[in-house]
């Protein structure tokens, strides 16, 4: 497939003067559904692939194997240019090259490497850490060396704001900045201010994740060079309710046709692209 021209989407809204809310996604339809309402960006987390993948919480417990896999199914299933969050790309820097081969391969748009010490190490606390700025800048370069097609978007991707302060998140974000990415990756920013002098300590495009609800404006966070913020991973929470309401009262005994918010036979017919199997079976089989 062709993966560069919605790359080049991507890289298009980077490059603009907009700030977007990605679509968080999990899956082929969940992609789907987020194509057809509008949204220009897909975002794929770790966390909603542990959910999908494992059925598990957020604990670096999936494969890199396993996450490129859903990616690919996510990717190949429509349009949609897609953000994923690799992590702290699987290890160490030689492994963030293989992760973004993998990951270039399955067909994703954009892609973060973090600097969190990944997965937590043996010891007491259990409080996320960050590795050294120089091994994160060394992670960056890699990801870099490890990309073929130049329209790949590759994200520095720090917890700073979260876990020390702005004087290190500088400090990181002006190493990445350095290493050659192509955007900086905010996890937890606090306040205006905070974002203020971030964005003003590097020249390259933002991406908001995890930060404070007041930091909710578009127009406002585009003249701070934030082009992408995330809202969350509520579709994937809202289906986990879902079946669990649903199944739950399939086992009290309810009917199956008294069910209520089932999809209509038309919005399945559009996710699952009905109208082009038709299409392909009248036109290749024969069929009506």
């Amino acid at each position: 497939m062709n993966w560069t021209e919605r790359r080049e989407r991507f890289r298009a809204i980077l490059e603009g003067g907009r700030c977007v809310h990605p679509g968080s996604v999990f899956d082929p339809i969940s992609a789907r559904i987020a194509e057809d309402l509008g949204f220009e960006i897909g975002m794929f987390a770790g966390s909603t692939a542990s959910l999908t993948v494992l059925g598990a919480p957020d604990v670096i417990m999936l494969t890199l194997t396993e996450f490129a896999a859903q990616a690919y199914r996510i990717c190949r299933a429509g349009n949609l240019a897609l953000m994923v969050d690799a992590d702290h790309g699987y290890g160490n820097a030689l492994n963030v090259m293989r992760t973004v081969e993998e990951l270039e391969s399955a067909g994703v748009s954009g892609l973060s490497i973090e600097d969190t010490d990944l997965p937590r190490p043996y010891g007491p606390g259990g409080a996320d850490r960050l590795i050294s700025i120089e091994e994160g800048a060394g992670k960056m370069q890699a990801a870099l060396e490890g990309r073929q097609d130049p329209s790949l978007v590759i994200a520095g991707r720090t917890s700073a704001p979260r876990l020390t302060d702005t004087d290190d998140t500088i400090a990181r974000i002006t190493a990445y900045e350095k290493a050659g990415v192509d955007a900086i990756f905010l996890v937890g920013v606090k306040t205006t201010e905070q974002l203020e002098a971030l964005s003003a300590a590097v020249s390259l495009p933002l991406i908001l994740g995890g930060g404070a609800s007041d930091l909710g404006d578009l127009d406002y966070l585009a003249t701070r060079d934030v082009r992408i913020a995330l809202q969350g991973h509520q579709p994937i929470m809202a289906a986990i309710q879902a079946v669990h309401a649903t199944l739950k009262a399939l086992k009290e005994g309810a009917a199956p046709g008294d069910l209520e918010n089932l999809p209509p036979a038309e919005l399945i017919k559009q996710v699952t692209r009905g109208a082009d199997i038709q299409r392909w079976t009248r036109d290749f089989l024969g069929g009506a």
